[in-house]
């Protein structure tokens, strides 16, 4: 009897016969399978092992790199070179003008070295097969490096039978007259710092968009799709250096500077810049909050945009570090928009 792997690949090589333009991911929804699964069956991929937090420290060897992150609707790419990777337990920091990383390691469940066409990667999955980070070569990379480091981590065993597990549902809200609306809206108030705020979340037990409904006056407001894009070009109009936050399960990555050329493809608004590029799906969006939080810096607000289930699909607030203020100038084509 053919293995669980050998069947997949004949699937996805059929699949890729008849759709030769479909993306890997949207495949794998088609064909009832995951990513992962797509992905291990390729036989030019190499099944990686061992500990990844070893080998993403050693991803500084290969250079000047694109990394990716993705949700089901929105795709973060950003180029530079993974310096400064660290790790305190199972959470992981990559911290650079460039390449700017939080890493939740419990998300990496399996790793492949990915070969599309002369296309090299680095490519990790959760456990529910879907996509947690890649990292592509690109014309500066170091090739060398890249494939010493894929033999240095392959896996013993080529032919992995993969074991998925469903990924949980979204988690269901409570319902309001169950929340200590006035404790929490007061706990909002005296919010000190833009990080407490999932703390905040799990205290009153909230999922994210219950919290922006019921948030104190003025500190949350919905915006709708076309606000969202006027802001972003303004900011590319004005040369407004800004942050963009997409996360994965097992990855928050995070572009800082300006967005210069945006463009609109069918559903997807995209920045195209040469450091950065941003995809975001238009008709994944179902709710979108200018949000407003104390901290000992001042108010910092945020544009933070969320999909039916009210998973998190991007955020944007003005460029900023801790212990320094609000940008003006972001909050001047917040004011412009979301007032005028």
């Amino acid at each position: 009897m053919e293995n669980t792997t050998t069947l997949i690949k004949e699937q996805w090589d059929a699949f890729k016969e008849q759709n030769p333009k479909v993306r890997i991911r949207d495949a794998a929804k088609q064909l009832g399978l995951t990513e992962a699964d797509l992905v291990n069956a390729g036989e030019h991929n190499t099944v990686l092992g061992g500990d990844f937090k070893e080998l993403l420290k050693e991803t500084n060897t290969l250079g000047y790199v694109m990394a990716l992150t993705r949700n089901d609707y929105c795709v973060h790419e950003r180029k530079g070179i993974y310096k400064k990777v660290g790790f305190n337990g199972p959470v992981g920091l990559v911290v650079t003008p460039d390449i700017d990383l939080r890493i939740f390691m419990s998300h990496w469940h399996f790793g492949f070295g990915v070969n599309e066409n002369e296309r090299l990667s680095l490519q990790f999955f959760d456990a529910d097969g879907s996509a947690v980070h890649k990292i592509y070569l690109t014309e500066q990379s170091d090739v060398a490096a890249y494939h010493a480091l894929v033999a240095k981590y392959k896996a013993v065993d080529q032919d992995q039978q993969l074991t998925i597990k469903p990924a949980l549902g979204p988690v269901p809200e409570i319902a309001d007259d169950e929340v200590d609306v006035q404790a929490f809206k007061d706990a909002w108030l005296a919010l000190q710092d833009t990080h407490d705020f999932h703390g905040l979340l799990k205290q009153h037990k909230l999922t994210r968009t219950q919290a922006l409904r019921l948030a104190p006056e003025g500190h949350a407001q919905q915006i709708n799709v076309d606000t969202l894009k006027a802001i972003l070009t303004k900011a590319s109009e004005t040369g407004l250096e800004i942050m963009v936050f997409v996360g994965s399960a097992g990855v928050i990555q995070i572009h800082t500077g300006q967005i210069n050329k945006l463009v609109q493809t069918g559903p997807w608004f995209n920045v195209l810049d040469p450091e950065f590029n941003m995809h975001l799906r238009e008709d994944g969006i179902a709710t979108a909050w200018l949000v407003k939080k104390p901290t000992t810096d001042g108010a910092v607000h945020s544009v933070e945009v969320f999909d039916a289930d009210g998973n998190t699909i991007v955020q944007f607030f003005g460029k900023r570090k801790p212990g320094i203020p609000e940008s003006e100038d972001w909050r001047k084509v917040l004011n412009e928009i979301v007032v005028a």
